[in-house]
């Protein structure tokens, strides 16, 4: 069985200013390039598929080096070295210009034809086609997979070829291609939608937040966690708040919190200022949460927060 993966601290970027949630900013805290991928999940008791995600984005960021090697077909097929996988292969460049010199001039008719039969490198180049007609039979092509699926999601800008790519559910389901076809702003609303709405709560938030996500699709992110939030159980409600320490409230202006959900946040301690001040920023935060709260020895030694706390509206006035 081959090695799980030892994440390392990047040598080529520094990490300040980077725009990381805390639960990102706690992941790399403990990475230091002697633990592995699963010890990682062990150390910081998240689950192993948020560690996954986490890993990702700071590998995109530039915060730790990529794996050295690609993954086994089995790790691949499970995804335990997702955040390896490239976006597109490495010749695109050159597929790209193979199609604008030799596949574009020909007629749409002549390409039609061709993507239903076409072999590499036509195969990849097609790939590159602006006609949704193109995709369309490029899809049906028995030698289609993965590999052009993923240029499809990158590089298409016509949301009708794109509807198409995403009703290959074999294809939808590859984590890459999700993520391209959210970083692509021509994607359809339904398929943002639609790629978001089975995700966690703090994933949607996050999405909210991607600066690899067009505005568009991150204002239908903001849609979706609102209306998966109105119907999420109180654990999963709790657990949005108290994994972004109440950063999420900010999506979440003019709604409430259901009794349940207040009970559950009033069981814990207040440890973490950050989230005792976006909850008393945070119009829908009752007023037994807010007596909870000023009862904490955080809150006690904290003049500020305690008058943030007293400001609310919802702050009961008979408490000191």
């Amino acid at each position: 069985m081959a090695r799980a993966w030892v994440p390392r601290p990047s040598a080529a970027k520094r990490i300040l200013g980077l725009d990381l949630s805390a639960r990102e900013g706690y992941v790399l805290s403990r990475i230091d390039g002697a633990i592995d991928i699963d010890q990682l999940g062990q150390v910081t008791g998240l689950p192993s598929e948020e560690v996954r995600l986490i890993l990702d984005r700071l590998v995109r960021e530039g915060a730790i080096e990529p794996p050295e090697a690609p993954p086994t077909p089995a790790e691949a097929r499970d995804g335990l070295l997702a955040v390896s996988a490239p976006a597109v292969e490495p010749s695109e460049a050159t597929h790209r210009q193979l199609f604008e010199s030799r596949l574009h001039p020909r007629s749409e008719e002549e390409r039609q034809g061709l993507a239903s039969v076409a072999e590499e490198p036509e195969l990849c180049a097609l790939c590159f086609d602006p006609v949704p007609a193109v995709i369309h039979r490029l899809l049906e092509n028995p030698r289609t997979g993965l590999t052009h699926a993923r240029l499809i999601a990158a590089n298409h800008r016509n949301p009708v070829g794109l509807e198409a790519l995403a009703a290959r559910s074999a294809f939808l389901g590859d984590r890459e291609v999700q993520r391209l076809l959210l970083r692509n702003n021509q994607s359809p609303e339904t398929i943002v939608r639609r790629l978001l709405a089975a995700r966690p709560l703090p994933q949607i938030y996050e999405a909210c937040q991607s600066h690899d996500l067009p505005e568009r699709h991150r204002h239908t992110a903001r849609g979706v966690l609102r209306g998966r939030f109105s119907g999420a159980s109180p654990d999963e409600r709790v657990h949005l708040i108290l994994t972004t320490e109440g950063r999420a409230l900010g999506t979440l202006s003019g709604l409430a919190l259901d009794g349940r959900s207040v009970a559950l946040l009033c069981a814990r301690g207040a440890t973490s200022a950050l989230l005792v001040e976006n909850l008393a920023c945070w119009p829908g935060t009752p007023p037994a949460l807010i007596a909870h709260l000023l009862k904490q020895p955080l809150v006690r030694q904290s003049p500020t927060l305690k008058l943030l706390l007293h400001r609310h509206p919802n702050c009961p006035r008979s408490t000191p």
